[in-house]
């Protein structure tokens, strides 16, 4: 009999990109935790509801990588890196707000327990803090890349505002808005990595275009979950796009190609004074008929080839392997 063969856990599995970087965390994790003080209880209270509800902590995480790519073997990284937790938190805090959302992660969200004016205001003091960390590092360079970062995440957010009920908004229309709110925080944190690094010019444009792809394709997944995902899986509503009226690509993609007929009943379920779970699965089907998820998960999966070859610029390495497997899951994803 040929040699039973040991079962290996693929190299982009979370468990597997998990027991890699679990040291890595563990720091991250510290770091988040030694900054959330503040003389005012109510700031921390909320801080903590919003930062321990379930994060990846991807966004520090690839910070650390991208600067540990680069060259850089020292640890004052870390408390660098939380400064893109802190941000992503506060865009959480204030998106929540606007979206009047119930639940985030499973748990309520912070503006249903604390109140909408507490909610804004303790996101924006993560936003001050994560500016006093930046200037902390003393890096003129990195605080340039974070305030043009913060710049474009303001805009994303209102063009996404003006966009919630626009049937007519097309697919690059959507990428911009998508490219703003969500991947420029991902790029940020891969490019100020390997400014921390100190990276050439082309590598720290690698490690951008490796993180804006990547987060591009990661917000696209994220579309796709929330038509094809379960509640425990996401930690929202399945459905709560839609019933908050934003039309996300495999919505826009089908009502690209429907028939004349299919796009009228479309905009019919879409415009109704009340999206039920009825609404919900009707819209569904007609999104699996003209093959919206299947499109969607294409163009996540195109970014993700981008991403990966942005890598190429490298030399491979243990984390170089690292980052290629956590593009690998973000297209796979089911959380």
């Amino acid at each position: 009999m040929p040699p039973r063969q040991r079962a290996t856990t693929p190299l982009h599995h979370p468990a597997s990109i998990l027991s890699q970087v679990e040291d890595d965390l563990k720091r991250i994790e510290g770091e988040i935790e030694k900054n959330l003080s503040s003389s005012v209880p109510l700031i921390a209270h909320i801080s903590r509801h919003i930062i321990r509800s379930g994060g990846k902590r991807l966004r520090p995480l690839l910070m650390v990588l991208a600067a540990r790519l680069t060259g850089y073997q020292g640890e004052n990284h870390y408390p660098l890196s939380i400064v893109f937790e802190y941000l992503h938190a506060a865009t959480l805090l204030h998106d929540d707000v606007v979206d009047s959302a119930e639940v985030r992660r499973n748990k309520p969200a912070a503006n249903t327990i604390w109140g909408n004016p507490a909610a804004v205001l303790v996101g924006d003091f993560l936003l001050a803090t994560s500016f006093a960390l930046a200037v902390s590092s003393g890096h003129l360079k990195i605080l340039s890349v974070l305030s043009e970062t913060t710049t474009r995440m303001a805009e994303g957010e209102i063009l996404q505002l003006i966009n919630s009920h626009n049937l007519e908004i097309s697919e690059q229309e959507y990428i911009e808005v998508i490219t703003r709110k969500t991947a420029i925080l991902i790029a940020a944190s891969c490019q100020i990595g390997a400014i921390f690094g100190g990276a050439d010019h082309k590598r720290e444009e690698a490690m951008r275009s490796f993180g804006l792809n990547l987060g591009i394709s990661f917000q696209l997944r994220d579309d796709v979950l929330d038509y094809t995902g379960s509640e425990e899986e996401v930690g929202k509503p399945i459905g709560q796009d839609l019933g908050e009226r934003k039309i996300t690509l495999p919505l826009i993609y089908t009502l690209a190609t429907s028939n004349r007929k299919d796009r009228q009943r479309l905009v019919t379920l879409i415009t109704a004074d009340e999206i039920t779970r009825e609404t919900f699965t009707e819209v569904n089907r007609f999104i699996e008929h003209y093959r919206g998820i299947e499109y969607t998960s294409r163009l996540a999966e195109r970014h993700i080839t981008l991403a990966k070859e942005a890598l190429t610029t490298f030399a491979p390495s243990a984390t170089w392997e690292i980052l290629a497997a956590i593009a690998d899951y973000v297209v796979t994803r089911r959380v």
